[in-house]
């Protein structure tokens, strides 16, 4: 075997396939859809201001519940291109749980180890550091048990919120693509974060807050 053949094998590759498993965090638990979310995920989907820099419609409850629906199915990752979605549900305190938001992996590249997450948060519920918590959980699990080389987001610039809270997790911006989609009959751009496992492995133990705490 070759240098470069003996290199070529030892490059990283994304361990599939696999399941995005329910894990808690301090304060939050991160699990799979359900039909039983339909309404939580509505509230938050006919929002405007939620979906306003995201490539979603805004839909009405009839339209959300089919795209809830479908979306539940998605659990498991084993291509490149396949993604997973996990609801993030916080504790209602009558017994059940309120789905807040929700967390969306993809698979960039199987063979170059990236995968890309996204996030949505009800407005209700921002600026309590859910986002941070739920997205550094995911981000544990795409290096340590999924081993993934580089995670990216991408996001609208404008988005400030989901801007900051990539920054929180240690992502840096690594380009912005100008008037590069038409979208909601505009000109937008788009702006790639991206953090790389030696990055997630080196990073302040104590940042993001509490995605070291996670329990399958």
């Amino acid at each position: 075997m070759t240098a470069s053949a003996s290199a070529s094998a030892e490059l990283p590759r994304l361990r599939v396939p696999f399941t995005l498993p329910a894990l808690s965090t301090e304060r939050l638990r991160l699990r799979p859809l359900t039909e039983d979310d339909v309404a939580d995920v509505a509230a938050y989907q006919t929002r405007d201001d939620v979906v306003r820099y995201l490539p979603w419609p805004l839909r009405d409850r009839a339209a959300s519940a089919q795209h809830t629906r479908e979306r539940a199915t998605l659990t498991s990752i084993a291509k490149t291109g396949d993604r997973a979605i996990l609801a993030i549900s916080k504790p209602a305190g009558d017994g059940r749980s309120r789905v807040i938001g929700d967390l969306t992996l993809i698979a960039a590249s199987v063979p170059d180890a990236q995968l890309e997450i996204g996030w949505v948060l009800h407005p209700d519920f921002q600026g309590a550091g859910y986002a941070s918590e739920a997205a550094g959980a995911l981000l544990r699990l795409c290096f340590e048990q999924f081993g993934a080389h580089r995670v990216s987001a991408r996001l609208d610039p404008r988005n400030g919120a989901s801007a900051a809270l990539c920054e929180r997790l240690g992502m840096r911006r690594e380009a912005l693509f100008r008037h590069d989609i038409f979208f909601k009959g505009e000109w937008g751009d788009t702006a790639i974060y991206a953090i790389l496992a030696e990055e997630w492995a080196a990073r302040d133990p104590q940042a993001p807050r509490d995605s070291r705490r996670i329990v399958p």
